[in-house]
């Protein structure tokens, strides 16, 4: 069998990879052994062309090594050997990427080999570069820090006593990616407390805390930004942690990285989906708002592609806010940055979603016919408006086809979470309490109402509780 961690990490690279990957095994500088350049151009050749699993050991040996007898030894010493290097030009394309780090690493360097010459002009650059960087996050104070460190031993400050040092610069960016640092996690562990049973200790958070509350860090963005992460969750009631959070991410949020102002904003999503589902409406305004300055500045990208499940999340809110012509416009705006392999699907049930808020039902029918349901969630939830799209339009022997093929397919797929199931029982059995109360019978009216109000955990509940409103009269 080939070396597993190996060939996981080849078949991650791409052609651009594959060809500077190369060029680091043929460079002498790093490898000098010809078998694992023949070894690593092999494997290349034949991920490219689909057949490595059909390839046997014996026969990568005889490209390796000709005119010798396979030796298995030897061949797991290769593959472990070209494993180790290709590992180490995975380290060197993150090293060559962090400028400033090579940067901090010159001047570590040049200490160490006391080139007097070269000490200011590697301070002037390291600095440089570290003002020149985009982002703000907690790795810019380390790097700082990192810098007045050695700024402080290029200029011999331990023996130069009777000299200022630079030692308040020192600790004050140590403090500031310390501060940044502990809180991030620690909301992290805030958030999860309510799915994870583990408690988590996490030293002097109190004492920083209680710092944070005596002084101001609000121009350092990732103090400021956790900061008010926190309180936001920790005194959820008070929205003025979440508008001074929304504030905040609207001055600091392009500067962190991607992935890190990314969950940056999640929390803020988050929070707004707590109160919506509390019955404060007012925020889904803000959990609208949230996700087009995502989408404005780009934070909702990961390299360059939208999640579905972003995807639907907003149009859904955007249709909740009865705004159908922005939604469509997003759709076709948008749908060619959703992964390829799920655009179909995605693009076909959104659509079903804008003609079905817009009352659009054949629409809908004639969208939904194209989905696959491959994908539970989409099958799921293509049911259930199909559903609300049968009673809408009256057809009522499509509807009850639809309610028992849909009960049959809840209880035979067994990989449905239980919760899921449930939701969607409780929709076809109040749908078919709904198809047989007249209109005006008040009584059977008040019934049903009362049965959904106390049963709460129904898919589409929304839905139901506005047709339930409707045969009232009162809608």
């Amino acid at each position: 069998m080939l070396n597993s961690k190996l060939i996981g990490i080849l078949r991650h690279f791409d052609k651009y990879e594959q060809n500077k990957c190369k060029k680091f095994v043929e460079s002498p500088y790093f490898n000098r052994n010809e078998e694992l350049i023949k070894l690593y151009n092999f494997l290349i050749t034949m991920i490219n062309k689909d057949r490595l699993e059909e390839v046997k050991k014996e026969e990568i040996w005889k490209e390796v090594v000709p005119g010798k007898e396979y030796d298995d030894t030897r061949f797991r010493k290769y593959t472990s050997d070209l494993s180790k290097l290709v590992e180490s030009f995975l380290a060197q394309q993150c090293f060559d990427d962090d400028k400033i780090g090579k940067s901090i690493y010159l001047m570590e360097s040049i200490d160490k080999k006391k080139i007097d010459k070269l000490y200011n002009s590697s301070i002037r650059v390291a600095k440089k570069l570290s003002e020149s960087y985009p982002h703000r996050s907690s790795e810019h104070y380390y790097h700082k820090y990192e810098i007045e460190k050695n700024y402080y031993k290029l200029t011999d400050y331990d023996i130069k006593r009777s000299k200022v040092s630079n030692v308040e610069e020192i600790a004050a960016n140590l403090d500031k990616f310390y501060i940044s640092e502990k809180l991030k996690y620690y909301c992290s562990v805030l958030s999860s407390q309510s799915t994870v049973a583990h408690k988590y200790e996490i030293r002097f958070i109190d004492e920083i805390i209680e710092h944070l509350q005596e002084n101001d860090y609000e121009d350092t963005p990732p103090i400021a930004i956790y900061l008010q992460i926190y309180l936001a969750l920790k005194d959820f009631d008070n929205e003025e942690h979440y508008f001074k959070l929304k504030s905040l991410l609207e001055h600091y949020g392009l500067l962190f990285p991607l992935n890190e102002a990314s969950n940056i904003y999640k929390y803020a999503l988050n929070y707004c989906t707590r109160k919506i589902n509390r019955g404060n409406q007012k925020f889904l305004h803000e959990y609208f708002d949230l996700y087009v300055e995502t989408l404005n500045k780009e934070i909702i990208f990961d390299k360059g592609e939208i999640s579905p499940w972003h995807f639907k999340n907003i149009v859904t809110t955007a249709l909740r806010l009865g705004k159908f012509e922005w939604t469509e416009k997003f759709i076709f705006k948008y749908k060619d940055r959703i992964p390829e392999e799920l655009r179909n699907n995605a693009i076909t049930f959104n659509l079903a979603q804008l003609y079905f808020y817009q009352k659009k039902y054949n629409k809908v029918i004639e969208q939904l016919q194209f989905v696959e349901y491959d994908d539970l969630s989409y099958n799921i939830n293509s049911k259930t408006m199909l559903i609300a799209t049968y009673y809408e339009l009256d057809e009522i022997e499509p509807l009850y086809s639809l309610l028992e093929s849909f009960r049959v397919y809840l209880n035979r797929h067994k990989d449905i979470a239980e919760q899921i199931r449930n939701l969607c029982l409780n929709l076809i059995k109040f749908t078919k309490k709904l198809v047989k109360v007249l209109p005006g019978d008040q009584e059977s009216i008040q019934k049903l109402k009362n049965e959904v109000e106390a049963t709460k955990n129904i898919a589409s509940i929304r839905w139901l509780r506005e047709k339930i409103a409707e045969l009232e009269g009162n809608y």
